[in-house]
């Protein structure tokens, strides 16, 4: 009796697995891209599905890696290895797989390919799934002070590890196309000097270091939070941000309170800074200037000024955060109005003194906080807003209820600041108000050339944006 029991359930077990060379294996991509992994790091976990769409189960003899020495490693359902033999799958099911990758460091600047392959046995037909990566050697900074004059040039990028710390009395520079890079929690702090200098077509990048999607293809980059951002403490002055392109922060670009604004705190010259958990630039009495930048994304307000002295030129100030709500306006104005003088008693600085020309001020939220500049010293000249008002004493030859029609597509992931061909803030702007160093935009295009009467576009770019096929 009990021999034909086991007779039986061994019967039961190879009926429900199939053996046919057609029964085989289903993969949820036949490539497994990491794109650019840098050297020394390991990469994210990137995920496989291995299905089985027959209606038996079947049995994988082999699951290898075809290279040895292969840089990848792979976790089947489980359990980590380079090679799994007689792993089943039942009907109808799958299995997962995660891949990762690991490169040494070598000599060279330039990203290089590595590849390997995934092979599968199965019922004697072999079937391979692709891994490839570039490989990038970088330069590591960790917990790093500059003591002296120092340059970061373009040949690797940097990845900054706890904190990078100019000291007093140092200048860091650094140069275009330089790709600077924060691992999470990391932020920059300025005592002495930066002069960031990138070029049209060589922004210099300053980011988080995850360089892979959160969504198929969707970059990482549109998360905010990835690290702290930018300090610059209160006895730092004459810093230059010029074609920069600073993302995906907690705290954005801040600038301590010095109460002395007879000295230039910051130049900040055709760059884009957005995406941020606080705000993007917060300045406390200080004097910015801020030409051609354009400010985005934000989960408290965009740009908020405490008193100091403000000149922004041909600036884009927008909003369409992404990952909660909105809880400021675009535009957060503070010791600007002489009741502020009352609500601060104490505070020894004086009113702020602001111009905001040429620009834009559009997005989820409200325009501005204070709806009446009565008595400031803070003027809008050919600005448009979302909201309605009226011209006066302080809002000059300005647009109301204006949208200016930018490329972005909130819903799809896409943020693009240019404006569509038939925007309204086209020949808006008034050529007297810009100075020299506005001339051009960030892509290097000319303001004035081409446009009616030379009127320029409002806003942080020059030329209107055409969304190529394929761009979302």
């Amino acid at each position: 009796m009990v021999g034909w029991i086991g007779l039986i359930a061994t019967s039961c077990i190879s009926d429900a697995v199939s053996t046919s060379p057609t029964d085989i294996l289903t993969f949820s991509r036949d490539t497994v891209n990491f794109d650019t992994v840098f050297t020394d790091l390991g990469t994210p976990t990137a995920r496989l599905v291995v299905a089985n769409r027959a209606k038996k189960g079947i049995v994988i003899s082999s699951i290898r890696l075809k290279n040895p020495d292969s840089n990848f490693q792979i976790n089947v359902d489980g359990v980590s290895g380079k090679t799994f033999h007689d792993v089943e799958i039942w009907k109808e099911d799958s299995i997962f797989m995660f891949i990762e990758c690991f490169i040494p460091e070598t000599a060279g600047n330039e990203p290089y390919l590595v590849e390997d392959e995934i092979e599968f046995v199965t019922n004697g037909v072999t079937q391979t799934v692709l891994l490839e990566a570039y490989g990038q050697n970088v330069t590591r900074l960790k917990a790093k002070r500059i003591t002296e004059d120092t340059r970061l040039t373009a040949e690797r990028p940097y990845i900054v590890f706890d904190s990078l710390v100019v000291d007093k009395n140092a200048t860091l520079r650094i140069d275009p196309d330089v790709r600077m890079l924060f691992h999470d929690g990391a932020s920059l702090i300025v005592h002495g000097r930066i002069e960031a200098t990138g070029e049209p077509g060589k922004l210099i990048q300053m980011r988080g270091d995850r360089l892979d999607n959160v969504l198929p293809n969707v970059g990482y980059d549109i998360l905010a939070g990835q690290w702290e951002g930018i300090r610059i403490s209160r006895e730092s002055f004459n810093n230059r941000l010029e074609y920069v392109d600073m993302r995906s922060t907690t705290d954005g670009l801040r600038i301590d309170s010095c109460g002395d604004t007879s000295t230039l705190k910051l130049f900040l010259r055709n760059s884009w800074l957005h995406n941020s958990q606080g705000h993007v630039l917060e300045s406390k009495y200080s004097a910015v200037k801020a030409y051609g930048v354009c400010f985005s994304e934000a989960a408290d307000a965009v740009v908020s000024l405490h008193g100091g002295v403000n000149d922004f030129i041909q600036c884009t100030i927008a909003n369409n955060y992404l990952f909660s709500a909105i809880s400021e306006p675009l535009l957060c104005l503070y010791h600007c109005l002489p009741k502020h003088l009352e609500d601060n008693k104490g505070n020894p600085n004086p009113l702020m003194a602001a111009k905001f020309e040429n620009s834009i001020i559009y997005g989820l939220s409200k325009d501005i906080n204070e709806g009446d500049l009565k008595d400031s010293n803070v003027f809008f000249r050919n600005a448009s807003f979302k909201s309605t008002g009226n011209d006066d004493d302080n809002f000059i030859e300005c647009l109301w209820d204006c949208d200016p029609l930018f490329l972005t597509d909130r819903p799809r992931y896409y943020f693009n600041y240019h404006v569509q061909p038939d925007s309204p803030v086209i020949g808006k702007g008034n050529p007297s108000l810009d100075p020299t160093d506005v001339s051009t935009d960030m892509d290097g295009d000319n303001r004035f050339e081409g446009q009616p009467d030379g009127a320029p576009i409002l806003g942080a770019y020059a030329k209107p944006g055409i969304i190529e096929k394929g761009e979302k």
